[in-house]
C-alpha cells in the first residue's frame, strides 16, 4: 500500500499527527499502524478514565519546569503549540473542558471516551486509514520513499511519522538504523514503604515536602534538578504499599535515573508541615505546651494534619497516649519537631503508578530538529511523542509533549509535501 504520510503507533501523539496532516493538507494520504487490538489504549485510561489532556499553565518558560527530560528543547516548541492551543485544537472539535482546582484539564464529560470519540470521528471524516494488529517489523528508506514492513503487508510513504510510544522493539530497530538510544528506565512510579507510622493509613492524604536520601542519608545529587535538598512539595497518599500522590512522583520523575542506579533502595526525609521549619515547629509546640496545658496530646492537633498521622507521629516520638501538653519535656519537644519536619523513611523498591507507565529514555534529543521533529539522520523521518528521551511529572504534561510533538511534525509535513506537489 501506498500513501503520502504513514504514521506508526495508534496512541496520543499519532492520532494527533495523523489527523493534523489531514487537516492542513487535505489531499494527503494518511494512515496509522498499530501494533496492538485496539487503538488509544492509553488515552483510555489516563487521568483514571477522565483523560488528563493537558495542564493549566499557559507560558512556555514555566511550563519546561515539569519535564525533567526535555526542558531545554521543548521551550521552542512550546511557543508555537503548547496548552492553550490545544483547549482550542479540542474545543474547535467539540469537546468542552474545564480546569480543575490543581489546574489539571480534563474534558467535562469526565470520560475519556470523549476524547477517543473525537480522534475516531475526526480519523474517519479525514478518511485516514487505521491498520490494527499491524506489528512493525523493518522499517527502511528506499530512494525518496520509506518502507515499512508488518507481519501482514508492507507500506511505502514518502514521509513516516514514529509516534510509538516506549515500545523496546521500535527503539531497538531505531538504534539499527543509527539512532543515538538512551536506555530506558521506569519515570512515575510510587515508593513500597513498610513502617509503623503509615501502617493501616491506606486513603490518608496530605501536603508535604519530600526529599530524596541516600541509604547513608546524603542527599542525592539529580543532575538538572528542579527538586533540589529543599525537596518536592506537593500532596502525600498513602497507600497499602507506602507513598504515592503527586509530591511522590515529582520525585519518582526528577530522580528516575538516579533511584534506578540505586536499585530503588534509598531513604526520604518528609517534612509533614511543609510552611514551617523544624526549629518553628519546635517554638510552636513549646507554647502549646502552656496554651494547650490540661489537653491530651493525642486528642487534638494543632496542626492541619490528619490526626491519625499526628498520633503516629508522636507515638514514634515515644510520647504516651495519656500525656497532655504540660507533661510535655523539651526531649520529647525535639523528638516531635524531628518527626513532623525531618523524618526519615526507608524506601525499599517502587510499584508502577496506576496504568499510566511512563519511562525516561527514548531517541537522544540530539537526533531531532526541535523546530521540525524531523531526525537530523533522515529525511521524511520523524519522531514524537514518548518515543523520544522526553518525560514529564503526572498531571497531563506527558500528553502536552505528545500534542506539541504532532502539530510541529503535521505542520512541517504539511507544507513540504504540498510545496513539492506545487513545485
Amino acid at each position: 500500500m501506498k500513501v503520502d504520510v504513514l504514521v506508526l503507533g495508534g496512541g496520543a501523539a499519532g492520532f494527533f499527527s495523523a489527523i493534523n496532516c489531514s487537516q492542513l493538507s487535505p489531499d494527503l494520504s494518511v494512515a496509522i499502524l498499530e501494533r496492538g487490538a485496539e487503538v488509544l489504549e492509553k488515552v483510555r485510561i489516563s487521568g483514571g478514565g477522565r483523560c488528563n489532556l493537558t495542564h493549566a499553565v499557559f507560558e512556555p518558560k514555566p511550563l519546561t519546569e515539569y519535564y525533567p527530560r526535555g526542558k531545554r528543547e521543548l521551550l521552542g516548541p512550546f511557543h508555537s503549540f503548547m496548552t492553550g492551543d490545544t483547549m482550542q485544537w479540542f474545543e474547535n472539535l467539540g469537546v468542552d473542558l474545564k480546569i480543575e482546582d490543581d489546574g489539571r484539564v480534563f474534558p467535562v464529560s469526565n470520560s475519556s471516551q470523549t476524547v477517543i470519540d473525537c480522534f475516531l470521528n475526526q480519523a474517519e471524516q479525514l478518511g485516514i486509514a487505521i491498520f490494527k494488529k499491524a506489528t512493525v517489523l523493518k522499517i527502511e528508506k528506499q530512494g525518496l520513499l520509506w518502507r515499512v514492513t508488518t507481519k501482514n503487508q508492507s507500506f511505502e510513504a514518502r514521509v513516516v511519522i514514529v509516534a510509538t510510544g516506549s515500545n523496546p522493539k521500535i527503539l531497538q530497530m531505531l538504534g539499527v538504523m543509527g539512532f543515538d538510544i538512551v536506555p530506558q528506565v521506569p519515570s512515575l512510579f510510587t515508593f513500597n514503604i513498610t513502617d509503623t507510622r503509615i501502617k493501616d493509613l491506606a486513603g490518608l492524604s496530605t501536603d508535604a515536602v519530600v526529599s530524596l536520601l541516600d541509604l547513608d542519608e546524603k542527599y542525592l545529587d539529580i543532575e538538572n534538578s528542579a527538586v533540589g535538598k529543599e525537596g518536592a512539595r506537593g500532596p502525600v497518599l498513602v497507600t497499602h504499599w507506602g507513598l504515592s500522590g503527586p509530591g511522590i512522583l515529582k520525585l519518582s520523575a526528577w530522580g528516575a535515573r538516579s533511584l534506578k542506579n540505586l536499585n530503588y533502595e534509598f531513604k526520604i526525609k518528609i517534612n509533614w508541615l511543609p510552611d514551617f521549619s523544624k526549629q518553628q515547629v519546635f517554638d510552636l509546640l513549646n507554647r502549646y505546651r502552656l496554651k494547650l496545658a490540661k489537653q491530651n496530646l493525642f486528642k487534638y492537633t494543632p496542626f492541619n494534619l490528619p490526626k491519625r498521622l499526628w498520633q503516629r507521629l508522636m507515638t514514634a516520638a515515644g510520647i504516651s497516649e495519656t500525656q497532655k501538653w504540660a507533661d510535655l519535656t523539651s526531649a520529647e519537644i525535639s523528638a516531635l519537631s524531628e518527626q513532623l519536619c525531618s523524618g526519615i523513611f526507608r524506601v525499599s523498591g517502587k510499584s508502577t503508578f496506576k496504568e499510566e507507565f511512563v519511562t525516561a529514555g527514548g531517541v537522544d534529543l540530539k537526533e531531532v530538529d526541535f523546530r521540525t521533529y524531523e531526525s537530523k539522520k533522515f529525511e521524511g523521518l520523524y519522531l514524537v511523542g514518548e518515543v523520544l528521551n522526553i518525560d514529564a511529572v503526572t498531571g497531563g504534561f506527558n500528553f502536552q509533549n505528545a500534542w506539541t510533538g504532532g502539530f510541529i511534525a503535521a505542520r512541517d509535513i504539511a507544507g513540504k509535501l504540498v510545496d513539492v506537489e506545487t513545485s
